[in-house]
């Protein structure tokens, strides 16, 4: 098959990681017989030092006539005010409104080889494989209005608005659904009910949706405690599915069942084809140009693109078997305990691809 996918390497160590993505990409394509081309764009710091905006007009045009998007990591220091007008994050923010990129994907599923990088017990980490379904255009960081005022007194007040709609909430529900459908059939909806108005029309809404999928057991979680269980119970989670706010500290929070950031993807998908593919870190600015930042996270999200974008399963499946046979095999970047570099890396998964074994 032919595909065009739009590249967006950010700030950071985006660049480098997203390059040993690319080249992994081109491996299994040759192997499996596809051509894949390439565009690559701003976004993020680097598009406002280029454009004066973290999203340029031509970056958002490229990515809409895109069949997928990978991106890097956006942010560093030089742009961290936040008094800034234009930040960083308002590219990947922007970006997946204006696509309609509603649903993140984020699967945590610990490797037996890196249970010790973490710092709970293994007996807490083994079985644990969990997908956590975060809502992703709706919620505090869209809300409206928001201000920043200082009053009469000289004392300053802050607003940030929390709304979502019933059919924002029910579409990205009944993805977890359908998605659960094909795992251990279970969904953990995650609100804070007992508080917030939003929560309690999210739990009436995943209630409803509930009822129409009776094979699939359906429990309510408050947040609060959910990130309990997360640290000591984690294996008793199939798929999860939270607002936007909640999704972004969660998934966050179960990187440490995997022992590094380094190792986690994800995808953000909306109704058509086109996903935004990502690694969950951040820029990590202080490893930047030295090579060493691990690129596991961006390669499986490169398989994740393949999957859900390109409808490339055995493809996927051929990037992710050689990712962690090349951990079983002990090619671990610093965060993982080892001494491999970026392009090694790369390099390990790419040599291990072979005949689709």
């Amino acid at each position: 098959m032919k595909a065009n996918i739009v590249l967006l390497p950010g700030d950071g160590i985006g660049p480098e990681i997203v390059a040993e993505a690319r080249a992994v990409l081109d491996a299994v394509a040759a192997e499996f017989g596809h051509a894949l081309s390439y565009e690559t764009h701003l976004i993020g710091g680097s598009a406002i030092d280029a454009h004066g905006t973290a999203l340029p007009e031509v970056t958002l045009e490229a990515c809409r006539r895109a069949d997928a998007i990978l991106l890097g990591a956006v942010g560093g220091p030089k742009w961290d005010d936040p008094a800034a007008k234009v930040r960083p994050e308002q590219g990947l923010l922007g970006l997946r409104k204006a696509m309609g990129l509603y649903a993140n994907l984020r699967p945590v599923k610990p490797h037996p080889r890196l249970l010790s990088a973490s710092p709970l017990r293994p007996e807490r980490l083994e079985g644990v494989d969990l997908l956590v379904v975060r809502e992703l255009t709706g919620g505090l960081y869209f809300g409206q209005p928001r201000l920043r005022e200082t009053r009469a007194d000289g004392t300053t007040r802050a607003v940030d608005t929390l709304e979502y709609t019933d059919a924002e909430i029910r579409r990205v529900v009944a993805l977890a659904f359908r998605l659960a459908s094909g795992r251990r059939k279970k969904v953990t909806s995650v609100d804070k009910a007992n508080v917030l108005e939003s929560s309690r029309l999210w739990r009436q809404v995943a209630s409803a949706v509930g009822k129409d999928h009776p094979a699939i057991a359906l429990e309510h979680q408050l947040v609060d405690s959910c990130a309990m269980r997360l640290l000591t119970h984690a294996r008793e989670f199939d798929v999860i599915v939270t607002e936007n706010l909640f999704g972004d500290i969660l998934t966050d929070e179960a990187a440490v069942l995997a022992g590094s950031l380094g190792m986690l993807p994800s995808a953000s998908l909306g109704d058509g084809k086109c996903g935004l593919y990502e690694p969950i870190h951040g820029s990590a600015p202080d490893l930047a140009g030295k090579g060493i930042a691990n690129p596991l996270g961006t390669i499986l999200s490169a398989a994740m693109l393949l999957r859900h974008s390109l409808e490339l399963p055995a493809e996927a499946a051929a990037i992710e078997r050689a990712a962690f046979r090349a951990v079983d095999e002990g090619v671990l970047s610093a965060d993982l305990g080892g001494r491999a570099s970026t392009r090694e890396m790369g390099e390990a998964v790419r040599a291990r691809l072979g005949s689709h074994a």
